[in-house]
């Protein structure tokens, strides 16, 4: 793997490397580490033209595609700072992101530009930029592109200066944008491939959008290690599945519930599977039935992961070479470190075996929130350790669990409860496809737990058989008082279980179990 710091090397040094190895599978679309670096090159001229300077913010609207990749390379090698926008996000959010951050351009599809200027994306002029105008499709000759690679040098990036913000999901108002440095992206992207054991020998599918950290993460692994990447526009299973038998794919990553519509696809038992060495899997807790069945049906090792926002990436993961302990996110990645803190006070740390926050330190953690001093001061307890607000345990041998996020726990008469421990509990039943639990208000215990199930195929079961199956395994104030069957349960834009709009399920009409 070759050394860097700075994101604008990556697909000049990939390209050096690897040359006309396959690099970016998009679709019918093949392109080589040679091929990608040109249209970088271009991209980033093209950029320069429109005036685009070195720590100048510009916003990536862009759906999962060659595109994305090269513009966001694109944008480093000026020295700008990248700042993801998944596609999915309204003119309206993407006019805020503008505004907090003070971006200088939009780099998006031709079609939403008269949308965007629609939305007044900020108080002064932007640069909207169409992709299909500054990338072309020049005929690639090899001896222009190592000119071009050998002449195109990017601007001084130091390790230490902004690459990128990340903002939020924003999930308790407005989202916050995340400041991460090159140094911050490159290592966690360089440690995730060595620990995951990625090399040019791999072949990666992955829907994972390539504006959340996951997906940003395989995409640099993938070109620091001369990985082929397979990247699909959005996830479904039956495609997904095509993807991995068609290019012989090595490695799959995903977010849980993508396991849970493989799991479930009609065509998984036909297909021929037998090229996958690991899968991983993180963005949220997995039951540990369907874990197991993942590995049995997918036939190789399911390694979790753990990660966020404010770390660019991974901050925990199960090295490729160990077996991974199922339900575990593993330990630190190397140069990092985590503790469990005491809820009732965040400087102090609590026993083994005993839950509280996680905690993270090391060079991949953010500089803070930009322009937002007090957030970023709540942020971390002393010593720079990150409040990552994720409530987690240790064992004896160094392993951690994440329990639950701290905000989604239910209080019902004065026990805690976690929703994600009722999920593994109620997953592990067989006609269940997946699940989510969140609290319901109570008179007289201030809320209650309730469970939200999707079933598998055609399968029956009824509210009293989920409630008595809990029973056998759950102290009796953990059980759901309420279960309700739906058609699906709602998800981010990254595909994770939303538990805060669980509510709006109550409206929906109860699947029939006839």
């Amino acid at each position: 793997m070759a050394l860097t710091q700075s994101l604008s090397d990556i697909p000049r040094i990939a390209a050096e490397r690897f040359l006309d190895k396959k690099a970016l599978v998009d679709g019918d679309i093949e392109l080589n580490f040679i091929e990608v670096e040109r249209r970088v090159a271009l991209c980033a001229a093209s950029l320069r033209g429109v005036g685009v300077k070195i720590g100048e913010r510009v916003i990536l609207y862009l759906p999962n595609g060659w595109e994305w990749v090269v513009a966001y390379y694109a944008i480093a090698r000026l020295g700008a700072v990248v700042v993801p926008a998944n596609i999915l996000l309204a003119t309206d959010e993407i006019a805020f992101m503008a505004s907090d951050c003070g971006a200088v351009a939009v780099v998006t599809l031709e079609q939403r530009v008269p949308l965007l200027k629609a939305a007044a994306c900020s108080g002064k002029s932007l640069i909207f930029v169409a992709i299909g105008g500054i990338v072309g499709q020049a005929a690639i000759n090899r001896q222009a592109v190592m000119k071009s690679i050998a002449f195109n040098r990017p601007e001084v990036v130091s390790a230490d200066m902004p690459s990128t913000i990340g903002y939020t999901s924003g999930t308790t108002g407005r989202p916050k944008g995340a400041v991460l440095t090159h140094r911050s992206i490159v290592m966690n992207s360089a440690l995730t491939g060595t620990l995951h054991g990625r090399s040019k020998s791999d072949t990666v599918v992955s829907a994972l959008p390539c504006t959340h950290v996951y997906g940003n993460v395989v995409l640099n692994s993938a070109f620091l290690t001369g990985a082929t990447l397979v990247l699909l526009a959005r996830f479904e299973a039956e495609p997904i599945l095509e993807a991995i038998e068609k290019h012989r794919a090595t490695i799959f990553d995903g977010v849980p519930t993508m396991y849970f519509y493989l799991l479930g696809a009609a065509g998984l038992s036909e297909r021929k599977l037998s090229s996958l060495v690991r899968c991983t899997v993180g963005g949220q807790t997995m039951p540990l039935p369907q874990m197991e069945e993942a590995q049995r049906r997918l036939g190789c090792p399911l390694h979790e992961l753990w990660g966020m926002t404010e770390i660019g990436g991974l901050g925990t993961t199960h090295p490729a070479l160990v077996a991974p302990r199922l339900g575990s996110i593993g330990v630190p990645l190397p140069l990092s470190e985590c503790r469990i803190a005491a809820l009732d006070d965040r400087d102090k740390s609590v026993p083994l075996a005993e839950v509280g926050e996680l905690q993270i330190r090391g060079p991949t953690v953010m500089q803070g929130y930009y322009g937002q001093p007090k957030a970023t001061a709540e942020a971390f307890a002393s010593g720079g350790w990150l409040r990552t607000g994720d409530l987690a345990r240790r064992d004896q041998e160094g392993y951690l669990y994440v329990v639950d996020r701290w905000k989604e726990m239910i209080i019902t008469a004065g026990y805690n409860i976690y929703p994600s421990e009722l999920e593994r509990v109620i997953a592990s039943h067989h006609a269940v496809q997946m699940v989510a639990v969140a609290g319901i208000p109570d008179p007289a215990k201030g809320e209650v737990p309730k469970a939200y199930i999707v079933l598998r195929g055609n399968a029956r079961v009824t509210e009293e058989e989920i409630i008595a199956h809990c029973r056998e395994h759950l102290a009796a104030y953990k059980v759901p008082r309420q279960v309700k069957f739906v058609g699906d349960l709602p998800k981010t834009s990254t595909g994770k279980l939303l538990r805060r709009s669980l509510s709006s399920l109550e409206d929906v009409a109860v699947v029939d179990q006839q």
